[in-house]
């Protein structure tokens, strides 16, 4: 490993902060989006494209990767980033979201979680120790403690009973990651449903256990946009502000923005590719669902002015005319189109908070958005 884990802060702007995180693997620079490479892939979109959208990290996913094709093959073949082809940074997320989303297939216990496999029925068990010794044969330059996520609304005692075995498999995966090789780093996340009692008592006992990095989990889960909001404005703050904060799953770009304005680093969400996948393209003026009838004769392009080839150079009557024709190149496109839209969201943050205008920036993007500057015929 060439380069200590670190993290620095270059500039904030009332809560907003522009920042630094060094890996072994590069630089990842702060506010950052991460696309989900749940995988070892950007679903249909190739590695050369996410870098020129700007993606300075990815994530991918322990739970699948430990299943197809194993961590321990992965790392016989070099580690992740050898095995995709992607030398820059990776975070790997724990698993934990499977431990909600499959929970079907489950059961979950003090020693960890017993999963059935969804691709062939066997049985696996992730303990915390399971959980940093996959992120550690991946070669995940962040790993994620695992953390049991519980789907909101719950009851208030199904809610603590889960933030504190997190906190209990925190402690499991803080010692296991200290026999890691050096200069990689592990998240500690944050749970508590939306009672904020308990959210700031997550916080703080993961501050005293001490991680690289805190991550706000089991939000965008069920709860309103708005109970999720009142939980980053209310602990975002109170996470260590040496180390960089991360908001898990979040989102819908207006939800970037506003947590941004209350201190957080990093997101991730599959939001760009999978609406992609689906018709729907982000842009400075808005969505736009190119399956609408409207764009069948339509011939300017998504954004004339945009980084991103695809957005310029093809109209939206070719666009329409691929997702109606069930070619596969029409989401690939779009989804191209959304990562530039969500690397140049975040880049754009980073510089208005450099120059000390960050609520500005947020006021002009919600304004576009409304159709307030320029509707752009969208």
């Amino acid at each position: 490993m060439s380069a200590p884990f670190s993290f620095r802060l270059i500039a904030v702007d009332g809560a907003a902060r522009a920042g630094e995180i060094t890996t072994a693997h590069g630089v990842v620079r702060t506010p950052a989006f991460m696309p989900v490479g749940t995988q070892a892939a950007i679903k249909g979109v190739h590695h050369d494209d996410v870098r020129a959208a700007g993606a300075d990290i990815l994530l991918a996913n322990t739970y699948h990767l430990m299943l197809r094709p194993s961590a321990e093959r992965v790392a016989t073949l070099g580690g992740l980033h050898a095995f995709m082809n992607w030398p820059y940074p990776i975070l790997t997320d724990s698993g934990g979201f499977q431990v909600m989303s499959l929970s079907a297939l489950r059961k979950v216990a003090e020693e960890g979680v017993t999963f059935r496999s969804h691709l062939d029925g066997a049985m696996v068990e992730l303990t915390p120790e399971r959980a940093v010794e996959v992120q550690t044969l991946l070669g995940a330059d962040i790993a994620m403690q695992l953390d049991e996520c519980v789907r909101l609304p719950a009851e208030p005692d199904q809610i603590d009973r889960a933030m504190q075995l997190s906190l209990r498999w925190a402690e499991r995966c803080k010692r296991t990651f200290e026999m890691a090789p050096a200069g990689r780093a592990l998240f500690g996340i944050v749970q508590g449903g939306d009672d904020l009692a308990l959210r700031e008592a997550s916080a703080r006992a993961l501050a005293d256990i001490g991680f690289d990095g805190y991550a706000l989990g089991g939000l965008a889960v069920g709860e309103t946009a708005d109970a999720m909001l009142d939980v980053v404005a209310r602990i975002a703050p109170a996470l260590p502000a040496a180390q960089p904060r991360y908001l898990m799953g979040v989102g819908m770009p207006s939800d970037i923005l506003d947590a941004i304005a209350c201190g957080i680093d990093m997101f991730d969400c599959v939001l760009p590719t999978r609406n992609g996948r689906h018709g729907l393209a982000f842009t400075r003026f808005g969505p736009i669902n190119i399956k609408n009838a409207h764009h069948a004769d339509d011939p300017r392009p998504l954004d004339p002015q945009s980084r991103c080839p695809a957005a310029r150079d093809f109209s939206r009557a070719y666009l329409h005319h691929l997702f109606r024709a069930g070619e596969a190149l029409g989401g690939t496109l779009l989804s191209v189109v959304n990562l530039f839209y969500y690397q140049d969201l975040v880049a754009g943050a980073r510089a208005a908070v450099a120059a000390g205008r960050f609520s500005d920036y947020v006021a002009q993007a919600k304004d576009e958005w409304a159709g307030k500057r320029d509707l752009h015929g969208a």
